[in-house]
């Protein structure tokens, strides 16, 4: 309900177009996602491919050394039953042979494993005993008595010149040297083997045709080894960069934009570590929250690109000055930042967070115009530290150090503030924000603006976003960033949430002024039990279908506890409501959530827009849309506030746009006239 609201009225929190961003926040990010998946053989050339190949064929010839000459030699040994059939005269001959040079074989092999000889000669001793093991059975067999058995029985002589080129992965020039060896061998015998003509033609023809095929084959066979290592290089490659982009966009997921720092979801991460300690080993910390003083007078009189360069300055300085106490430190938003450092004592949070409010003093950044007359940047720090008490929650170190801050900026600013929950100073107005939440619908003090997406191909306002509005008594108007924590954490974001449905539905969606409209929801809202009815009730009372809404939601620290909420989304689908997925990339929306939930859309945080000025700002931007639109997601991009921008947009395809350049937050009045005035020209040339 809260998350755009808060965005859209509070503190700025994004970066302006044509600003360079922080080098050292995102360079590494950049570099990592500008890469493109390529074909290895566009960078190395072929000798290196060669090379690389070899290096790996070695390796894997070494591996299959070993088993592969055991198996030959057995296979070899076991070809003795065929030596006592057809040869038993010299069967005794060629037995001992096979068994002299099997085992000398297996010996020279291990020898040489053992001393680590170059997989080379590990490949000459292979071939070797496929040589002698073939002249140690020919030999013999060729001595005996049944000429014609022997001259038919020298045609498994083929096998040993298969073996060379099939059953062992040899180079293509070790196998072509083994086979032809094998092969002149066997026309030697064969020229005095005493047998007809024809059969000699016959059999040196099917040699030479073995030879021929076989040799083919390994050809074959290592240029596809070649082609499948190239494959694998490239899968391996586009592998690790398809990594190292996931790993950027965790990053980014994870930093903030501008400064570098931890954003908040890493610092929501970082303070349930600190609080698990606390719980479990006792191990206290502090929670320090630092606002710049007058900000926002700051950026009206120097403008945004100077107030960007200040908030880097200060994180820098800070940043430089928490590593000294091994702490940690994010930007919480807008000019906000926040330390979380493990302390003993209370005084030495006091010591720490005096030394923040100096450090940030002694850059002496000019601030000339500030209302109380001190003419550099300042910072108001409000600490606290955990402590023994009841029902402890983690929420609340935090809502300590934020009313500990709220005193320091109203007793001068330029100082510090601990939490001391004895001071009756120390209840602020986050007490009667609550109480002014519990009348504000009775009391008409909470009010809805709109402001219009539109469809960029149609150019047409498809969509209104419904952001609350809350009022004092006397008129005042309180800020989203202030109220809707405090709503949220009383509970009373509830009612309010079921106010905005059906005030949504009423003003706006049951007489058809616009098509959409779009809601934030809370997580508090999706972990309610009942929720999704209480939903489905409005929609029948008004009469609206369930596609006329949008809901959008942000993930973040509530998100991850309460599996449920899928559960309610889903049942919200069931009702035709589109889900969409807010500040997508600014560290509050996870990776994981793609993939968990349907979204109908995502949307994109308008930092990612306003950072195109930069080459790696337009590549980043570029990254997430085909991440998103990869998902099968629309994208709507916030923030559009020019026409160049909005052409950008055309020209990147996306769906839907939201800015100032396409209309500002207003009253549902304001639609309501529009509607009218495009129904009136209509409605007379109907009559006429």
């Amino acid at each position: 309900m809260g998350a755009e609201a808060a965005k859209e009225f509070g503190t700025r929190d994004a970066l302006q177009p044509g600003f360079v961003v922080n080098e050292r926040a995102s360079s590494r990010v950049a570099d990592a996602v500008d890469s493109e998946p390529h074909d290895p053989r566009q960078e190395l050339g072929a000798a290196e491919l060669r090379i690389l190949y070899r290096t790996e064929a070695q390796a894997k010839r070494r591996k299959e050394a070993r088993p592969g000459l055991w198996i030959a030699v057995v296979i070899y040994v076991l070809f003795s039953v065929s030596d006592l059939l057809l040869i038993p005269d010299v069967a005794a001959l060629t037995i001992t042979a096979r068994f002299a040079v099997g085992l000398t074989a297996l010996l020279v092999l291990e020898a040489q494993l053992r001393r680590g000889a170059a997989t080379d000669w590990l490949d000459v001793t292979c071939a070797a005993a496929i040589i002698f093991g073939y002249i140690g059975w020919l030999y013999p067999a060729s001595m005996g008595a049944n000429k014609e058995t022997v001259a038919y029985y020298m045609v498994f002589g083929t096998i040993f010149m298969m073996s060379a080129n099939l059953f062992f992965t040899f180079r293509f020039k070790v196998s072509i040297i083994t086979s032809t060896i094998i092969l002149c061998i066997l026309y030697v015998v064969n020229y005095f083997l005493p047998a007809s003509l024809a059969y000699k033609m016959v059999f040196g023809t099917f040699y030479v045709s073995c030879f021929t095929f076989t040799s083919y084959v390994n050809w074959k066979l290592n240029e596809e080894r070649y082609n499948v290592f190239l494959n694998a290089l490239e899968a391996k490659i586009q592998h690790n960069e398809a990594t190292e982009r996931g790993k950027a966009l965790l990053r980014l997921s994870r930093t903030d934009p501008l400064t570098g720092l931890e954003n908040r979801r890493a610092i929501d991460e970082k303070l349930r570590d600190y609080w698990n300690d606390w719980q479990k080993l006792g191990h206290g910390f502090a929670a320090i929250l630092i606002d710049v003083d007058f900000f926002k007078k700051f950026n009206d009189c120097y403008g945004h690109q100077e107030g960007d360069r200040c908030l880097i300055q200060v994180a820098e300085a800070l940043s430089d000055l928490i590593k000294q106490y091994d702490g940690s430190i994010g930007r919480y938003g807008g000019e906000e930042f926040i330390v979380l450092a493990r302390m003993g004592r209370k005084d030495q949070v006091a010591d720490l967070a005096e030394a923040i409010c100096r450090t940030v003093e002694n850059l002496a950044i000019a601030h000339e115009l500030r209302r109380d007359g001190i003419a550099i940047v300042t910072a108001s720090v409000g600490a606290a530290f955990t402590r023994k008490q009841t029902a402890a929650k983690l929420e609340k170190i935090i809502h300590e150090a934020d009313r500990a801050l709220y005193l320091a900026k109203a007793g001068g600013r330029n100082c510090v503030r601990l939490f001391d929950p004895t001071d009756p100073q120390s209840s602020d107005e986050s007490e009667n924000l609550a109480a002014l939440l519990k009348i504000a619908i009775g009391q008409d003090l909470v009010s809805l603006v709109y402001q219009p997406i539109q469809d960029v191909a149609s150019g047409r306002v498809e969509a209104v976003e419904a952001l609350m509005r809350l009022k004092m008594l006397d008129g005042t108007l309180v800020p989203p960033s202030l109220f809707i924590p405090v709503a949220e954490r009383t509970g009373a974001i509830l009612e309010l949430g079921r106010w905005a449905i059906r005030t949504v539905c009423a003003e706006l969606l049951a007489q058809d002024h616009v098509r959409v409209v779009s809601v934030n929801v809370s997580p508090i809202q999706l972990k309610t039990p009942g929720f999704a009815t209480s939903v489905a009730t409005i929609l029948g009372e008004t009469g609206v279908t369930g596609n006329r809404l949008a809901f959008e939601i942000t993930e973040g620290l509530e998100m991850e506890m309460h599996s449920d909420i899928l559960r309610c989304i889903s049942d919200l689908k069931l009702l035709g409501i589109r889900i969409w997925l807010d500040d997508f990339g600014t560290g509050f929306a996870g990776l994981s959530w793609l993939r968990l939930i349907d979204f109908d859309t995502v949307k994109i945080d308008r930092s990612f827009l306003h950072d195109c000025g930069t080459p790696k700002g337009m590549a980043m931007l570029q990254d997430i849309i085909a991440l998103v639109r990869n998902r099968g997601h629309k994208i709507l991009v916030e923030g559009v506030e020019t026409e160049e921008q909005m052409l950008l947009m055309r020209q990147f395809g996306i769906d839907k746009v939201q800015g100032f350049h396409v209309g500002r937050p207003a009253p549902a009045a304001n639609f309501q006239t529009k509607r009218a005035i495009q129904k009136r020209p209509f409605t007379v040339l109907k009559s006429a």
